[in-house]
Order: C-alpha cells, then structure tokens, then sequence
C-alpha cells in the first residue's frame, strides 16, 4: 500500500455509537409520547432499513433520494407497524436523532491524532447536513466533509470512494478508507483505496459481538482510533 495522504473514515459505527444514541432518543420520544417499547430493538430495525432503502437507490429503482429521507420513511413504516402515533414536529426531531450521534469514547481524541499527520475526511452515506449537524454535535474535528451525496453514488458503489479521491486531488491509493465493517473496506479495496480496519465490537448493542475479519485482511487492524494512530506513527496526543 502507497503511505496514504488522507484519511477518509467511515461514520456510523466507526466513528460515532449510532445503537445507544438512538435508543435514547427513541426512549426519551416514548416518554413524551406516552409510548412503552423495547426501543434498543427498534433501533436495530430502524437501522436494519438502511441497506435495502439505499439498494433501492443504487439499482435504479428510484432517484437519488438523501439518507435523510430514507430514514423518515422507515420510521414512519416502523410507527405504523407497531400503532405508535405523533405529530409531524415531534417525528422529525426524533428522525434527527441521526443528526445527533455521539462517538465512541477514542473517537476525538483519536482523530485530533491522526489529523496531525494526515488529512482526515469523513466518506459517508450520511447527508451533507447530517455529517455536518453531527460534526458539531460530537466534535469531530474534520478537515472536510465528504458524502455519497456530492457523488449521487451511495457506498459500496465505487463511485463514492473514487470521488474521494477525485476531490481531494490524490490518487486512490493515497487514501486509506477507516471502517469498522469489512463489506466497506472490500469494496474500497476493490476501488483501489488502502484499507484500515477498527474494531467496534459493541456496535450492534448489548448482546451483540461483531465479529473481526482474519488478521491480514486489511492494510492495518486497529482495536480503536488511538491504537491506529500508533500504528500510523502519529505523535503522542497531549
């Protein structure tokens, strides 16, 4: 692998703790609402939507169509599935919960690491505005913000991740995608991007183990964000 110029992470589970942010949101939307559910495994389903809804995208099937928008519709199905009413204001700030992610406890220490030596981006399916929105909820401190949006190409396409590589004006080999799910880093290897692999085992919930990819699979294997700054050979965070 060429030493890679930029950094271009992953989000949603890689860098932020998408499962307990949003059960919180949706426990504290219950509350509000008089409404008693296992919210952890809404969260799950909600987010289960997620691939299908892009896939449709991606086929052809319909036009590009933001994550913001495939999020609301699968809330909607999920409300109506389980009797769950509200009014419009009060399913659009819940369906901001994604907006409002918290990271995981290595994530900004981390990355203001690897932002010392490297540039830093996030490469994600996430909007513009939810990237950003998220930025300063966590603050995540990026150099810029990249999404499949700016492409019209949701990942796995190798669209998103060459375009990276276009806009930050580097060859794809001068980027290292930073994910912690092994489909993502295929599909960025297969479009010629390096591949740093960084294990989030709780991402999916209590109960829940994500599994690790064989050692090697990856350009690096990383147990958080600090760990692959050392690796990376970043200076030592203050």
């Amino acid at each position: 692998m060429t030493s890679p110029h930029v950094l271009a992470f992953d989000v949603f589970g890689t860098v932020v703790d998408w499962h307990s942010s949003v059960t919180r949101e949706l426990a504290a939307f219950g509350e509000r609402n008089g409404v008693h559910a296992d919210w952890a495994r809404f969260a799950t389903d909600w987010r289960a939507g997620y691939v299908p809804a892009m896939d449709r995208v991606r086929h052809g099937e319909r036009p590009w169509t933001r994550l913001d928008t495939l999020h609301r519709e699968r809330l909607l199905e999920l409300l109506d599935a389980a009797g769950i009413s509200a009014g419009d204001a009060d399913i659009d700030h819940l369906n901001r919960a994604w907006h409002r992610l918290d990271p995981w406890p290595d994530a900004v220490a981390g990355l203001t690491r690897l932002k010392s030596s490297f540039t830093i981006t996030t490469l994600s399916n996430g909007n513009v505005s939810l990237l950003t929105d998220m930025a300063k909820h966590a603050r995540l401190p990026w150099d810029c913000v990249l999404s499949a949006e700016l492409f019209g190409h949701y990942k796995p396409d190798p669209e998103a991740y060459l375009g990276c590589a276009e806009l930050l004006d580097v060859s794809p080999g001068q980027v290292m995608l930073v994910a912690a799910h092994p489909a993502d880093l295929r599909a960025a290897r297969a479009a010629g991007l390096g591949t740093g692999f960084v294990y989030r085992p709780a991402e999916q919930g209590p109960g829940r183990t994500a599994r690790r990819p064989p050692d090697g699979e990856f350009d690096v294997h990383a147990e958080d964000f600090l760990d692959l700054a050392d690796q990376l050979g970043c200076p030592p965070g203050e």
